[in-house]
């Protein structure tokens, strides 16, 4: 634990060899490094709360075309929005998916004090972190390198916490939890969608008043 406690808090009196060594491996001591994958991280949340906003106001846009469509029997323009409506509200609830993911995460970083906990809390935070860059590429194409910087970051406290404290990661355990993580978002993020986005007018007969 002692060699945890020095790892964890950069001790003063660090030796000229310890600091020639960080000069050329940069690796620092934990917990800096943690609190700036954090901050990364709350960086790529806000972008997406930002993101699932304009999706939103596109959405509202896009349901009131297919609505006013409708109205005027143009059952053509009505199909052609709601197929884009649809896309739409696939990217809002990838959107908000990751951002539930990555607010899990960062709740478990801000509570891992433990070397144990670092360890079992950033294996399936990699693993979450992974998923969540592939489904935003295409919403999001900054994210893939941003993301990226915040795997290589997580990557490297990772084999550090555990070649600091010697412990075996069960891999397993792992990719179970970093589901169990990606399903708990999904499931909140097609609540929100069922809160914040009216139903589609059915295509087939014209509808009167269903706007947001």
């Amino acid at each position: 634990m002692s060699e945890f406690v020095k790892k964890w808090s950069r001790d003063e009196g660090t030796t000229f060899r310890r600091r020639v060594k960080e000069a050329i491996r940069p690796a620092g001591p934990l917990k800096p490094r943690i609190e700036q994958a954090v901050r990364q991280i709350q960086i790529q949340i806000s972008k997406l709360e930002a993101t699932a906003n304009r999706l939103k106001e596109r959405d509202t846009t896009l349901f009131n075309k297919v609505v006013a469509s409708i109205q005027k029997h143009d059952m053509q323009h009505a199909s052609i929005y709601a197929n884009e409506l649809a896309e739409i509200r696939k990217m809002y609830k990838m959107v908000n998916q990751a951002k539930v993911a990555l607010e899990q995460i960062v709740l478990r970083l801000n509570t891992a004090t433990e070397l144990g906990d670092i360890v079992v809390t950033l294996a399936p935070a990699m693993a979450v972190i992974k998923s969540v860059k592939s489904g935003l590429v295409q919403v999001m194409p900054e994210a893939e390198r941003e993301i990226g910087e915040i795997s290589s970051l997580l990557s490297s406290i990772l084999v550090d916490a555990g070649q600091l404290g010697g412990v075996t990661l069960n891999f397993e355990a792992a990719n179970e939890d970093a589901e169990r993580i990606l399903a708990e978002a999904s499931a909140v993020a097609e609540q929100k969608m069922k809160e914040k986005f009216p139903e589609l007018p059915g295509l087939g007969e014209p509808t009167s008043s269903q706007t947001q």
